[in-house]
């Protein structure tokens, strides 16, 4: 069983920045794929960065160029970095996790509990 635990969010102004954190606990080693998705009020679930266990990531359209996905394996421990930060990133970020690698329709199997993240203009 793996537990994922978020942290980080608050918030922001415009242009501002913050990093999330999501803390992955149980048997990690299984894991291909580690992403992180939001959820606006309203508004359907999207994906915003995805890191798979060869270290390869990719991006929303939305966020390329201002956030930064990252992992440190040592501390079981996922990152999203995120800069220039707009009243549009507002939205409940989640972490999730699956055990099939990144491409594909594949569903995740494990999700945190989410981290909200407020910008202001």
């Amino acid at each position: 069983q793996v537990q994922l635990v978020e942290s980080g969010g608050g918030s922001v102004q415009s242009g501002g920045s913050l990093i999330l954190s999501c803390a992955v606990f149980g048997y990690t080693y299984s894991l291909d794929c580690m992403a992180w998705f939001r959820q606006a009020p309203g508004k359907e679930r999207e994906g915003v960065a995805t890191i798979a266990s060869d270290g390869a990531t990719s991006y929303a359209d939305s966020v390329k160029g201002r956030f930064t996905i990252s992992e440190d394996k040592a501390k079981n421990t996922l990152y999203l970095r995120m800069n220039s930060l707009k009243p549009e990133d507002t939205a409940m970020y989640y972490c999730a996790a699956k055990y099939v690698y990144c491409s594909g329709s594949s569903l995740y199997n494990y999700w945190g509990q989410g981290t909200q993240v407020t910008v202001s203009s």
